[in-house]
């Protein structure tokens, strides 16, 4: 067993690490928390390397494999969940490959989005990066085959997600801009689903709701991330000791914008806030 891993025993919590470069994670670690109330979750933003959607594909690889194991090793876990689809997209293989423990990812949700549509007609809303990897190719041909799939990716959307969590105003002017695509009549049938494939994404959900013309179900991987961490620590003490969670915030630099989100941070997933320094 690696230093990276630790058994729960009675009286002990599981420790989950959820990890991202941002707070667009914090959407998932609200799924697992409410699922799982008696788990300690560390959150941890790589905010020093943020965004990592605009990065290529070894230095995102690389990146996440030194934080995991800078992190791993001074906060060790019984469980790591990559929040980000742009390093899930990337880096599971490998960090799969190398870490002792039970790795979850987060990947586009277009296996539910194929199942849901109506239309045989989805959009897809992600980073450049994640819209254009074959990993994501590949689920369309596997699991959509029959359906038109309308890609849209944004870094600015992430932006305009951070932001709204720092409590600064949204213009839905910018929103509308970025989800036109998605409704050019131009381009035939507009989708009825649309995944939103950026953990970040959720956040804006009432945003996009409102500037969207028409009816869509908007689509994420929240609740099955959240699913699929409860299964693998079925019998685990955390569905027991609900009083010994302790939950934890970390960031890899410590920035006064990063202090500035304790608040919210509080809020949203109680707990201390620690700065770990990885450059």
């Amino acid at each position: 067993m690696s230093p990276a891993t630790r058994q729960p025993g009675p009286g002990i919590a599981a420790r989950i690490l959820v990890f991202d470069s941002g707070v667009g994670g914090l959407s998932i670690t609200t799924q697992i928390g409410a699922r799982l109330p008696g788990c300690s979750l560390i959150y941890a933003s790589d905010n020093a390397a943020f965004p990592y959607g605009t990065k290529s594909e070894s230095a995102l690889v690389a990146r996440v494999d030194k934080v995991l194991r800078r992190l791993l090793d001074r906060y060790p876990a019984d469980m790591v969940v990559v929040a980000c689809n742009s390093a899930s997209t990337l880096a599971l293989p490998h960090i799969r490959s190398h870490f002792d423990l039970p790795i979850v990812g987060v990947v586009p949700a277009i296996k539910p989005a194929a199942a849901l549509t109506r239309r045989q007609s989805i959009g897809l809303l992600a980073t450049p990066g994640t819209v254009s990897r074959q990993y994501t190719r590949d689920m369309i041909a596997e699991f959509a085959p029959h359906c038109r799939i309308v890609s849209v990716g944004s870094s600015e959307l992430v932006e305009l997600a951070e932001n709204h969590l720092r409590g600064r105003a949204v213009d839905s002017a910018q929103i509308k801009s970025i989800i036109a695509p998605f409704f050019d009549r131009t381009a035939g049938i507009a989708p009825d689903v649309i995944v939103l494939a950026c953990t970040h994404f959720p956040l804006l959900r009432a945003q996009l709701t409102a500037a969207a013309p028409c009816a869509v179900h908007w689509i994420d991987s929240g609740e099955a991330i959240a699913r699929r961490v409860e299964q693998l620590l079925a019998g685990s003490p955390c569905h027991r000791q609900p009083a010994t969670a302790q939950h934890l915030s970390l960031f890899t630099a410590d920035t006064t914008d990063a202090r500035a989100l304790q608040p919210l941070l509080c809020r949203y997933h109680s707990g201390r806030v620690h700065f770990v320094d990885i450059p």
